[in-house]
Parts: structure tokens; sequence; C-alpha cells
């Protein structure tokens, strides 16, 4: 399980690396355009009750942290899918095709 670490102070988010891979070119390309947008994730079991949302923008830390050392495969389909789901709504809903363990968050 990797973690993304939003904001410097959060806990952070535990995510598969594979969808963690993802994540990260999709919200590089995002920021690299300057284009702010919401992240949405429903916790684990065991975690924050009902669903959490923040705002991505250049400006807040934002760090990627894998398990493995070795890179991801990264399906392009699957980053094509998922930039037009976030391009036409604004919001990208990790749950929808993610997973997300932040029962298990530990401070990085």
């Amino acid at each position: 399980m990797g973690r993304l670490r939003y904001d410097g102070t959060s806990e952070p988010i535990r995510i598969d690396d594979e969808t963690l891979a993802v994540l990260k070119v999709i919200v590089g390309t995002k920021l690299r355009r300057q284009e702010s947008f919401m992240m949405t994730w429903r916790p684990a079991e065991g975690g924050d009750p009902g669903r959490v949302t923040v705002w991505i923008h250049p400006a807040i830390p934002l760090q990627f942290l894998f398990t493995s050392s070795e890179p991801q495969h990264i399906e392009k389909r699957r980053v094509e899918e998922i930039m037009r789901s976030l391009n036409s709504t604004g919001e990208l809903v990790v749950d929808d095709w993610g997973r997300i363990d932040a029962a298990e968050a530990t401070p990085a």
C-alpha cells in the first residue's frame, strides 16, 4: 500500500501502488496545466465516516509514496477514461476506480 500525503499535515491516504501511479499521472497532468479540481474518496471501514473531499491546487503540497521501488505499469486507456470523467465533472472520485485503505493510515 502506497500513501498519498496531502497538504503536509493531514494523515496520509493509503492507496495501492498501481492506483497511486495512475493518480500521480492524472494529478500531475492537471497541475502542470494549472488546473485545480476536487478529489473525493470514501475512507475504508474503520476510518472517517462518509466521504472526504479536498481541493487539489498547485500551491498545496502533495507527496506520492510508493511501497515498491519498481515503477508501476500504467494502462493508457485507464488514464484516459479517468481524465475524461474528471474533465467533464471537475471532480476526481477515487473510490470509483481505486483501492483506498484509510483505516490503516499512519503518518509518513
